[in-house]
């Protein structure tokens, strides 16, 4: 990993200064670790859990569905199906939005996870075409490919708990885990609602932004971008809504959910573009562009996934500073082998990609291309959907 300028970075997990939201103390600790030490510190977790039953039982067996679960099939929502439906004997509406690159492990995955709970299940795919032309402009744009899928997740499941008349949605974790857009010292609750969809979810583009940004060359019926629209505040007020994160009412913990899912539900971990095969197997394994998506992040910022998950652990004291530095150094910012198929989506060579990343970094950081060595070819790719042949 080659870096031409020195980043600023937190004392104690090692996130450096171009981490969106962060920002250091006088001692260099950041907040998403102070925030962090407030959870574990602070909190009444048996207070959050009795606030957690109350809330169930005042929408318990009043509906067709007591709630619903926006569902990727990845560790959290599977954790939140889980524990909703063992511990708290629910009936939810699961709600699925097809990103549109869905691993064959995480399909499998979702198939035994649905039927070994014993749920109902909707799962929506948007269309091809139009998710290709959206790609390319919030790249263009924002340098994030994946507005379609942030927007998509965050807004559909709202849309279908309108069309169901399902007041009570769940996610899983907040985002307080990763960021500090909200705090864990804030005396709310974290709602997962409109202001939080527009603070950001998505990327500051609505829905009618990019219908005006791409339909000059683009033949775009409005329609199409139902599904990446957040319903009216309105209509959501009429159902008497409440969409909240199942992490903000019981301790968050990846290592200890994924490997109860594993146990319980045959839940299989995956080998992620750009991560160590022997660690941390249960992260990000919906999507086969994730490595393209970590690589963006360690051209504009300077770190990747790797960075991001060793801070995680480095929180939880699963492993020393040396050895996170050690993994670091090992395996970021490798170029992904998935880059060649995003690149046939989108219709544009390396060069062009380059360029136009370039133009979204994130100072002080500036990436070496040049240094940039290729990563390993996952195994599964072979079953990834492809443009050419």
């Amino acid at each position: 990993m080659t870096c031409k300028v020195v980043l600023k970075k937190c004392i104690k997990c090692g996130l450096p200064e171009t981490y969106e939201t962060i920002e250091f103390d006088a001692v260099g600790v950041c907040n998403i670790c102070r925030q962090r030490q407030f959870r574990d510190e602070k909190i009444n977790w048996n207070e959050r859990e009795r606030d957690l039953a109350e809330l169930i039982e005042r929408y318990r067996g009043k509906f067709d569905y007591d709630c619903l679960i926006p569902f990727s099939g990845g560790k959290d929502s599977t954790f939140t199906l889980y524990h909703l439906v063992t511990k708290y004997r629910l009936k939810p509406l699961v709600v699925q939005f097809n990103h549109g690159f869905m691993r064959p492990n995480l399909l499998e995955n979702n198939e035994r996870t649905l039927k070994k709970l014993g749920v109902d299940s909707i799962s929506f795919t948007p269309n091809w075409k139009v998710v290709k032309r959206l790609m390319m402009e919030a790249l263009v744009r924002k340098g994030d490919f994946c507005w379609h899928c942030h927007t998509g997740i965050f807004a559909y499941p709202m849309q279908v708990a309108i069309k169901y008349q399902v007041p009570l949605l769940f996610w899983g974790e907040p985002s307080a885990e990763y960021t500090a857009y909200y705090d864990y010292q804030d005396d709310d609750i974290e709602n997962v609602d409109e202001v939080r969809f527009n603070r950001f979810v998505n990327l500051g583009i609505t829905a009618e932004d990019m219908q005006g940004m791409i339909e000059h060359d683009f033949e775009l019926d409005p329609r199409d971008l139902k599904p990446y629209t957040y319903p009216p505040v309105r209509d959501l007020k009429k159902l008497g809504y409440r969409s909240v994160c199942l992490g903000s009412f019981i301790p968050w913990n990846t290592r200890q959910q994924s490997a109860l899912i594993s146990k319980e539900l045959g839940w299989k971990g995956d080998q992620v573009e750009g991560m160590p095969e022997d660690m941390w197997n249960y992260e990000k394994i919906e999507c086969y562009l994730q490595g393209v998506r970590d690589y963006i992040k360690f051209l504009k910022r300077g770190y990747g996934r790797v960075t991001q998950m060793s801070a995680l652990d480095l929180r939880s004291g699963y492993f020393s500073k040396e050895k996170a530095s050690e993994i670091v150094e090992k395996f970021e910012g490798r170029r992904p082998w998935s880059l060649d198929i995003f690149l046939e989506y989108l219709g544009i060579s390396e060069q062009e990609f380059n360029q136009i990343v370039l133009k979204t970094v994130i100072p002080p950081h500036e990436p070496d291309f040049k240094s940039i060595p290729f990563g390993k070819k996952p195994a599964d790719s072979d079953r990834w959907y492809r443009e050419i042949r």
